[in-house]
């Protein structure tokens, strides 16, 4: 009996965070944005206030849930069901548009998770995500639903980040599902990352349903919105659905149009196996976790694999599906998701996009498989302490497993010792896989200035692509530089389509469109060096516009340019960890400020040490820390001035020995703050 009553309570505090059940979007759509927000309040007094007989809290739940209650349906949620009743999707929007607030409540009307464990953010496990607020790593979680009609359908969800960086988690998301919820902020309408969300999933052929979130917010404004998205991205909103995933608005609408528009997959289940790997991890107890989709065939518990690309066999210890966290089951057929551990120790034998298929019955050809990601910045990467380049090695091996797009190489610092040359899709990607060094395997780095992939044409013909300052051949081999370009588009509100203006002409951009997409909203499109954009642009984007712009980009190609490796040389031996290459209008400003900030942080010396900044051999900058020196003449108490003479010029002749053989010290604060001052002047 107590029981029944905690379900009862349980049921009660669900189905009340979603009222308008009874009340179609017809009623509703059409409805300007100040009584829309009224008339949602309205609904949520009227659902809290009103205290319906059992009979009638019978009915409400049958009506949103079907015959079944919404916790035995989120307990039943492992159970099997036809391929037909199978719906994979993901949710895309721009970032902060409330795709993970929707996602957890998705997971909880669906009794997926109980109200007692659910938190802000469910699904991003990461400490990182909760104290950034973003979404880092996409995550699955598999839930059961009951349609109208009582029947269950099985649906499996992926949370995709938001942030440009992580677009390749986006791409390879999309490639295991047949549907996506597009979500739009009803305040803020269609930014950058929304446009190029929808383009990836209709590259994947995907169905794609509009949803209007934050409609319960005063300066929500829908009807303009669903203008703006048909005008912009050109796609239908007719059905669009309104909802509030944080007030529980709208949402069993949405899991109706899952079911009702999303297609299943294709029922090949008698096939020879092929499943797409689209994710994994790495387990020191487990070793690797897999994360996949079946396409075709089905997988038993005790089964032999085989991984096509890596020509490895395992057998299956473990296979299980997210609901969101990991439940064991005995076997998954087409169309489902899930995970696989087959205590695989060698990160390189189970790689993001090899298809797994089984040994004895091997399929006749691999899945596509995703292309590969292209790295857009490069910095160096070098452990504080030596002795934890073993353990940086294996760390990032163990990584780039869980995060496909980041690409390393040794490198070797007459400053810094044994590192790594490591690449990224952007500034963002590389403080978050900075951090995740640092937090997840306790080491302790040192980055150098973010810097970009140049093509250096040589004088014998030959082309070579060079990340690394210190690795540029000399001026006379070569003929000219090529840095990268990328088309850069910002949409702002019409008040700061000046400032914006300003900003990308600094940074050395091409104009080439500029477009109203609504009333009060700009497209602005230029054409802006990769090397430009690494720096603080983000940031002064942000602040120019006071937070309300924002930006995607494409790289598009390489373009020759007037670039210049710029040498820091102190007591004139060059600092090869310092140097950078810039474009040789921003060479003296860049050189000014790097030798300023040197003299601050060098500690003075027995002699007097220059500090210069150079282009070739030609000094552009020059600051000189003066010499310490002993007070030789604290001795003389008057006398005759030749015996001060004889003192002083003894000392300059120790000191010119001492500068001729001494060598300067520079601190690793210094070399960190100097970095610092780069990321912030290039």
């Amino acid at each position: 009996m107590a029981a029944d009553l905690s379900a009862q309570t349980f049921l009660l505090s669900t189905t009340t965070t979603s009222p308008q059940r009874s009340h179609p979007r017809t009623s509703t759509s059409f409805l300007p944005s100040s009584s829309l927000y009224s008339h949602s309040k309205t609904l949520l007094h009227l659902s809290k206030t009103s205290r319906p007989r059992r009979h009638s809290l019978h009915q409400v739940l049958c009506q949103s849930t079907g015959t079944q209650p919404i916790s035995q349906l989120g307990h039943d949620r492992l159970s099997k069901v036809p391929i037909s009743h199978i719906r994979n999707f993901c949710i895309i929007a721009h970032i902060d548009h409330g795709k993970s607030t929707l996602a957890d409540k998705l997971l909880e009307t669906t009794g997926t998770v109980q109200k007692r464990e659910m938190k802000e953010q469910f699904l991003d496990n990461m400490d990182l995500e909760r104290e950034r607020g973003i979404t880092i790593k996409l995550q699955i979680a598999r839930m059961r639903y009951g349609f109208k009609n009582g029947e269950p359908y099985c649906l499996n969800l992926i949370d995709t980040p938001g942030h440009v960086d992580f677009s390749y988690e986006v791409s390879r998301s999309l490639a295991a599902c047949e549907g996506a919820l597009l979500v739009v902020d009803a305040s803020q309408g269609v930014e950058a990352q929304t446009l190029a969300n929808v383009y990836l999933a209709l590259e994947n052929n995907l169905e794609i349903i509009p949803v209007l979130n934050k409609i319960d917010l005063p300066g929500a404004d829908p009807d303009s919105v669903i203008k703006e998205i048909e005008e912009v991205i050109g796609l239908d909103c007719s059905n669009a659905i309104l909802c509030s995933a944080k007030e529980g608005i709208g949402i069993t609408e949405i899991l109706d149009a899952i079911v009702e528009r999303v297609p299943p997959p294709a029922e090949n289940a008698d096939k020879p196996l092929r499943a797409l790997i689209f994710d994994s991890y790495y387990d020191p107890y487990r070793g690797v976790i897999v994360y996949f989709r079946v396409i075709d065939g089905r997988i038993k518990k005790g089964d032999r694999v085989y991984f096509m690309a890596s020509g490895k066999d395992y057998f299956a210890d473990e296979i299980g599906v997210l609901s969101p966290t990991q439940q064991q089951v005995e076997e998954l057929y087409a169309g489902e998701v899930g995970y696989l551990s087959a205590s695989i120790r060698s990160v390189a034998d189970a790689r993001v996009g090899d298809t797994v298929t089984h040994y004895s019955r091997k399929a006749e050809s691999s899945l596509p498989g995703y292309e590969e990601a292209t790295p857009m910045v490069f910095c160096g990467m070098f452990p504080v302490d030596a002795d934890q380049f073993p353990e940086l090695r294996d760390a990032l091996e163990k990584l780039q497993l869980n995060d496909a797009a980041l690409k390393f190489e040794p490198e070797t610092s007459s400053a810094m010792g044994f590192g790594f040359r490591c690449g990224f899709l952007g500034l963002l990607h590389m403080e978050i896989v900075q951090e995740r060094l640092e937090r997840e395997y306790n080491l302790s780095l040192i980055t150098t200035a973010p810097s970009v992939v140049y093509k250096v044409n040589c004088v014998g013909g030959e082309v070579v692509e060079c990340s690394n300052p210190s690795a540029l051949p000399e001026p006379g081999k070569r003929k000219s530089i090529e840095e990268p370009l990328v088309k850069i588009e910002m949409l702002t509100p019409k008040e700061y389509i000046g400032p914006l203006m300003e900003l990308a002409q600094d940074r050395r951009a091409v104009f080439k469109e500029m477009k109203f997409i609504a009333e009060n909203r700009a497209s602005l499109t230029y054409e802006l060096p990769l090397a430009e954009m690494v720096g603080d642009f983000f940031d002064q984007l942000k602040s120019r516009s006071k937070g309300y712009a924002s930006m995607e980009y494409t790289f598009i190609g390489y373009k020759e340019s007037d670039l210049i490796r710029l040498d820091i040389q102190i007591n004139g031996e060059p600092v090869e960890p310092l140097a950078t290459i810039v474009h040789k209008d921003k060479a003296y400003g860049v050189g000014r400020a790097l030798t300023q900030k040197l003299k601050e942080l060098i500690p003075r010396q027995m002699f007097k040490v220059p500090i210069q900044a150079c282009i070739g051999s030609k000094v552009i900058a020059s600051e000189a820390l003066s010499a310490i020196r002993k007070d030789v003449l604290a001795k003389c108490y008057g006398g005759d001035i030749t015996r001060k003479k004889k003192l002083l010029k003894k000392q300059a002749e120790g000191k010119k020995r001492m500068k001729a053989i001494g060598k300067v010290d520079v601190p690793q604060e210094a070399f960190m703050a100097v970095l610092k001052l780069e990321k912030e002047v290039l």
